[in-house]
């Protein structure tokens, strides 16, 4: 787990090593272990390492392949590294290293662009062929790993995060309108190749590209519906459960320490239970985010469950004084706005977790494939509608107000039935404090409404979720994460759960009102059953709507919504604004989410686009 960057000067102009060093120092809290450059005339290539597999010298990056032909930045992990390094050396390729990187490099040199689909793992890199002066490179599957780039006349940049591209000065910082649109209206980020920042992409998860002579080619080599209609669904859930023990085993390989971030949710606490009961491990560290009995987003009384179970349990408690301390930072290390305060909880357990391990494991994934998010309830109805499922439409509507008491997935299911534009006003429309200019202006533009939330059925619904949703969490959770230099790992992204659990029929991820059925059952006899059967849907979260009520925070919402640069966005009826935020004191609203999407994209243009890029500590 690392950071990369590199340069290519188009017009052959020489690298120098002071133009990417301090692009290395934007991004050394993902590296702190090791650094390294490679420059050859108009190419240069920079490293920094976080050592999780053999940490001696020999892991040292950038890696060349001992000929001097070829040269790899690599960040991330392949799990299946050990398996691919004997099946290369039957191939007759040596190596110098127990690590991962030396595998993917050779893989390269063997099977070529071929390589990427025998990785089962994270990763995002490129490699530099000198003989035939092109860039290659790759990011995985699903988008857990990170890779930014920015193409002018004069220069292709890249790097895993975006202030050292921002370091290199190749382009003027400038908003980009249609993701603050998408933002403010449907809390949605990464959805497409676009940044918030106009002229600064990320290469989409699945692609890969080369640079040669001058051009950059990106094509995709992993297509996920494809490989769906492939592959076998499970038989039953023990099937489930194996493939998922086989996805935790491979990712406990490590030469570091490895703790579980849990937060008293059935995925956390599924991959926690089969660590310790399956496989052994009685020393497991857990990391949790808990807060006041009573509050918001405490998960103490699942998370007890584990007490007297597993030892080394550890916790954070994010405060109201603690978010308005750490905000700058937060703001710093996302470097694109972030539309809640859940991301802040896990930020917090990364800190703690860092005190303990170098490796986590998390959960994010499972609500993606096995139907997590209530309003896939919604998905699940209009799948049943449209298929004249009517007597399996009444009884799951029914059932679902039997379980949960609530209207939310009826509610969902008529949004998800009107058309694109109606769907899109609706979301524009919801508080009225967005300008009714900028909705005219990008309403028509966004993809969201007809990609994410026009799928046909519950399976399309998840599919569509890993295409165009699923990548802003992971791209939070990679923030998160190596702010405090600690590698995040994502068992149930591994691609052969993946593909199978989305093969799977509707019935196993919704079924009598439930969701994710086949884990539910996959678990019986190891998870404790209080957590197994809960119903709800937390994760990581805080207690925000009440820590913005606080004085403190009233006085800070208010300087920002008052300030002359938040008047002049041109986003916001300013007095709407005013009006919703002082209705939410009055406990009249609970609009947080909205109140911190002002507060964050206010923030993020007074640190990346209105000044000069400061440094931080």
């Amino acid at each position: 787990m690392c950071g990369i960057c590199g340069i290519i000067n188009l017009k052959n102009k020489p690298i120098r090593q002071a133009t990417l060093f301090p692009m290395m120092q934007r991004m050394k809290h993902r590296g702190p272990d090791d650094e390294g450059i490679f420059i050859h005339q108009n190419v240069g290539l920079g490293f920094v390492r976080l050592s999780i597999l053999d940490l001696s010298d020999a892991g040292h990056q950038p890696m060349n392949d001992g000929s001097g032909r070829y040269t790899i930045v690599f960040n991330g992990e392949v799990y299946n590294y050990i398996e691919l390094r004997e099946e290369l050396k039957r191939q007759g390729l040596s190596f110098c290293s127990g690590t991962d990187t030396e595998v993917v490099l050779k893989a390269y040199i063997h099977w070529g662009e071929k390589c990427l689909e025998h990785f089962n793992g994270m990763f995002a890199f490129a490699i530099y062929d000198e003989e035939n002066d092109v860039l290659f490179g790759a990011r995985d599957r699903f988008g857990v790993k990170p890779f930014y780039y920015c193409m002018t006349e004069d220069q292709f940049v890249f790097a895993s995060e975006i202030p050292p591209i921002l370091e290199t000065k190749c382009i003027k910082p400038k908003a980009n309108n249609q993701a603050i649109f998408d933002y403010l209206v449907f809390n949605r980020t990464d959805q497409t190749e676009a940044t918030f920042f106009a002229g600064i992409k990320k290469l989409q998860h699945g692609h890969s590209f080369t640079v040669k002579n001058g051009e950059y080619k990106s094509k995709e080599w992993y297509n996920l519906r494809e490989r769906v209609e492939k592959a076998a669904p499970f038989e039953d859930e023990q099937a489930y459960r194996a493939c998922l023990n086989s996805s935790i085993k491979l990712r406990l390989r490590s030469d570091v320490p490895l703790g579980v971030c849990l937060s008293g949710g059935l995925d956390s606490s599924s991959i926690a239970s089969i660590v310790y009961e399956d496989f052994g491990n009685t020393g497991l560290n857990t990391f949790s985010a808990v807060y006041n009995k009573g509050e918001h987003g405490d998960e103490s009384e699942y998370i007890d469950e584990f007490r007297g179970t597993l030892r080394n349990m550890f916790f954070t408690h994010p405060t109201v004084e603690t978010l308005y301390q750490d905000i700058p930072n937060f703001v710093y290390i996302h470097a694109e706005p972030v539309p809640s305060l859940g991301p802040y909880a896990q930020y917090k357990v990364m800190q703690k977790a860092k005190e303990n391990v170098t490796v986590t494991l998390d959960g994010q994934g499972a609500d993606e494939e096995l139907a997590g998010y209530h309003y896939f309830y919604g998905f699940y109805f209009k799948d049943l509608l449209r298929s004249f499922r009517m007597r399996k439409l009444l009884c799951e509507m029914k059932a679902y107000w039997h379980v949960h008491r609530s209207i939310y997935a009826y509610k969902t299911f008529l949004y998800f039935l009107l058309p694109k534009r109606l769907r899109t006003l609706a979301r524009a429309n919801e508080y009225g404090y967005i300008s009714q200019d900028f909705i005219k202006c990008y309403s028509k533009r966004n993809n969201i409404a007809g990609n994410l939330y026009g799928s046909s059925s519950l399976n399309d619904a998840l599919l569509d979720h890993f295409e165009y949703k699923l990548e802003h969490l992971l791209k939070w959770d990679d923030r998160n994460s190596m702010a405090s230099s600690v590698e995040s790992r994502v068992p149930f992204l591994d691609y052969h759960l993946v593909e199978r659990t989305l093969a799977t029929q509707s019935s196993e991820k919704i079924k009598d009102g439930v969701t994710k059925s086949i884990l539910r059952r996959a678990m019986k006899g190891t998870l404790p059953e209080k957590i197994r059967n809960r119903m709800d849907k937390v994760g990581f979260d805080t207690p925000q709507d009440e820590w913005l009520r606080t004085p403190v925070f009233q006085e800070y919402i208010e300087t920002l919504i008052s300030s002359k640069s938040f008047k002049n966005r041109g986003y916001f009826n300013v007095q709407k604004v005013h009006e919703l935020y002082q209705k939410h004191v009055n406990r009249e609203v609970n609009i947080s989410k909205e109140i911190w999407k002002w507060i964050h994209l206010e923030l993020w243009f007074r640190e990346f686009i209105d000044e000069r890029l400061m440094p931080h500590s």
